[in-house]
């Protein structure tokens, strides 16, 4: 199972502020944590939404909106991607977050229903054909 945990941004995420040393070393072990359990997949932080754009499609046409985003009620600051072997292994990762996270399931192969197997076994390949050129 893979599930993906959003750190949500702030004013000072949002003005471009890096985290302290000591917020950057408590990740850095809670990362390592993860590494060696051998559940982490990605983890990133992410630019204040002002060094962003949103494409909106209006009318049918595509259109560039750039950041920040000042309408926006919640931005994403950054997120880890893991795969674990239950809901409740995520949650014990999450309670030993040392930030406040919102965390999700990614939609699995497994999770459609037989009549669109055949469009998400298309999507697989893709992935890992995506992954496969990436190496």
């Amino acid at each position: 199972m893979r599930f993906m945990m959003f750190v949500k941004g702030d004013a000072s995420s949002e003005s471009g502020a890096l985290p302290s040393k000591e917020i950057i070393e408590t990740m850095d072990r809670y990362n390592a944590a993860l590494v060696k359990a051998g559940v982490m997949l990605s983890a990133e932080g992410l630019h204040p939404t002002s060094r962003g754009f949103k494409k909106r499609i209006v009318n049918g046409k595509a259109t560039l909106v750039d950041g920040p985003f000042t309408e926006a009620k919640e931005v994403i600051a950054g997120f880890w991607l893991l795969q674990v072997g239950s809901r409740e292994e995520m949650v014990e990762w999450a309670m030993r977050c040392p930030a406040e996270v919102e965390v999700r399931q990614v939609f699995d192969f497994e999770d459609f229903p037989a009549e669109l197997q055949d469009a998400a076994t298309s999507e697989q390949q893709l992935r890992a054909q995506s992954e496969w050129q990436r190496t």
